[in-house]
């Protein structure tokens, strides 16, 4: 079952129930088991009883969870630090809202204890590591945000986002992060790790998806002290600025030079340093302003490494806290010459990736190491998204976060889209230099049961597109079959960008009567896409009617 927002919406119009999601969900979180994903889990029985009861709502019957530093009503909010735990009587707005627009909330995310890390590693409910790539981290603080999401357990989530916790995540969980501008979602119910700075934040499959929620969960809350009103950017994004790097980021520049934007190089001096005033200036007393009196009042309730961050910042004076802040006023007029030159920045989300092991060894100066391009985003007043970017040689993630100035989160949406699905406008389905494009109709569509097969071999997607009407789908018990016919139909496929070795790997994989072949698009493009041999399906059920292959899955009993 897909849970991407479009997915469930044209299986919801096609007959499927909330109910059905419900206990689809249940089911795979089950088949999980203790993956440190959860700190609050509702009840199966409890989520059934509250389902929304208008399919008008836009967001009705879709999953979803929140980051435990966020309150809603009658759930504890532990942050991650169980004697700090309450149940507050009040949701956040920003729940509210999503509630109201028919999602459905499944539970509350495990995160780096008071959101104070980029690890994934630092909570008592257990280290979370990524889906993608066994023993990677999976990226802090949203850590157990980001994963529900990458192993399908919710259609979206809600993280946070100070330092980058809901940017560097997302690279490793091979998710879209998306961190609006400071103010534009307010953080009233959300436990504070740096006040002036703290945004929520929505992780997702597609930006499509994120795009959405942030249009539910928007808005000025007269009652919350950081709530800003935005007149909305809808200035197109032409030139980026950029910085050069390993060949990984050469293909990330060259693909968006494919798409026709105009790179500039920049300095991203200023912004690093910056970025540094987090931890190294006098924010970390900020973080210490809120938490001090229960740190030293529960020295035993801390993680070691959460316990020496915060401490960092009982000793901040008056004037080194005003010395930061001119500098970093400073470092903000330094940066106008670059907004002066280009409508956005791309920078690598992370600048290298840790297994579990490695960041257990030196877990301050690597957790460094991860914030080098996050870090300043919410110093500097910025928007950013991260999206995937495919995989290393090395078979790690990596991924491009395009950064602007605050209100500026639409055009920015706008261009994380068309980098993630390979679109540039008026070319419907553009192929990445270098790679092929490859049509899913099934198993490996993302949400089913072999898509980590296909991201693990590298595979970035490039959005959905339907066949000509020259295809008949089959159901071959597991997975279908589609074959070209005198009088067929048009399919709805799942499009991915694929390298040469990545293919190769597939075609091994691929067990007959399936193979690869030529498939044809309904613009006449001709992809490379996965067909059946024809006698394979004479005694098949035809599935043609429903459309794809997710829209009778979601059909059946």
């Amino acid at each position: 079952m897909d849970l991407q927002i479009p997915a469930l919406k044209a299986a919801y119009a096609n007959g499927l129930h909330p109910r059905e999601v419900v206990a689809e969900v249940y089911r795979r979180i089950k088949a999980r088991g203790d993956d440190g994903v959860w700190i609050s889990l509702r009840s199966e029985e409890e989520t059934l009883a509250g389902l929304p009861d208008d399919p008008d709502l836009p967001l009705y019957g879709i999953p979803f969870a929140v980051k435990d530093n966020i309150d809603v009503a009658g759930m504890p909010t532990t942050v991650a630090c169980p004697d700090f735990a309450y149940l507050p009587e009040r949701s956040a707005p920003l729940v509210d809202r999503l509630v109201g627009a028919g999602a459905v909330l499944i539970g509350k995310n495990n995160l780096d204890q008071f959101a104070t890390g980029l690890s994934g590693s630092r909570s008592p409910y257990g280290s979370v590591e990524s889906p993608l790539v066994k023993g990677l981290i999976s990226g802090g603080s949203s850590s157990g945000s980001a994963v529900a999401v990458s192993a399908g357990l919710v259609s979206f989530s809600i993280g946070t986002d100070t330092a980058g916790s809901g940017r560097v995540p997302a690279v490793m969980t091979g998710t879209v992060g998306l961190k609006p501008s400071k103010g534009l979602v307010s953080t009233l119910g959300v436990v504070p790790a740096c006040a002036s700075l703290d945004c929520p934040s929505v992780f997702s499959l597609n930006v499509h998806d994120a795009r959405t929620v942030l249009e539910i969960i928007q808005g000025y809350e007269q009652d919350d002290p950081w709530s800003r009103r935005f007149d909305r950017d809808t200035t197109p994004i032409r030139k980026i600025g950029v910085i050069r790097g390993d060949e990984n980021w050469t293909e990330v520049l060259t693909r968006l030079e494919d798409l026709g934007y105009e790179l500039v190089d920049v300095d991203i001096a200023p912004f690093l340093e910056a970025g540094r005033l987090l931890y190294e200036g006098p924010w970390v007393a900020e973080r210490w302003s809120v938490l001090g009196p229960f740190v030293e009042a529960h020295p035993e309730s801390l993680h070691p490494v959460t316990a020496a961050v915060l401490k960092s910042g009982s000793g901040v004076t008056g004037a080194e806290t005003f010395r930061g802040l001119h500098r970093l006023r400073a470092l903000m007029a330094e940066t106008r010459r670059t907004w002066a030159a280009v409508d956005a920045i791309a920078v690598p989300t992370v600048p290298r990736t840790f297994t579990l092991a490695e960041m257990a060894e030196d877990p301050i100066a690597r957790n460094s190491v991860l914030g080098t391009y996050t870090t300043f985003a919410n110093l500097l007043d910025l928007a950013g998204i991260a999206v995937p970017a495919g995989f290393t040689s090395a078979g790690r993630p990596h991924g491009v976060t395009l950064l602007a100035p605050a209100g500026a989160d639409g055009p920015l949406a706008d261009a994380a889209e068309r980098f993630h699905t390979g679109r540039a406008g008026a070319t419907p389905y553009r192929v990445r230099t270098g790679r092929t494009l490859l049509a899913v109709v099934g198993a490996h569509r993302t949400g089913h049961p072999l898509h980590p097969e296909l991201r693990a071999l590298g595979a970035t997607s490039a959005g959905l597109a339907h066949t000509a009407g020259a295809y008949r789908l089959y159901d071959l018990g597991d997975r279908p079959g589609m074959v070209r016919t005198t009088d067929g139909a048009s399919i709805e496929v799942e499009l991915f960008h694929l390298d040469a070795a990545g293919l190769g790997g597939l075609l091994t994989r691929i067990p007959p009567p399936l193979g690869l072949g030529s498939v044809e698009l309904d613009d006449g493009t001709h992809v490379v896409g996965f067909l059946c041999e024809a006698h394979a399906v004479a005694d098949a059920p035809d599935i043609t009617g429903y459309g794809s292959w997710p829209g009778y899955v979601n059909a059946r009993p």
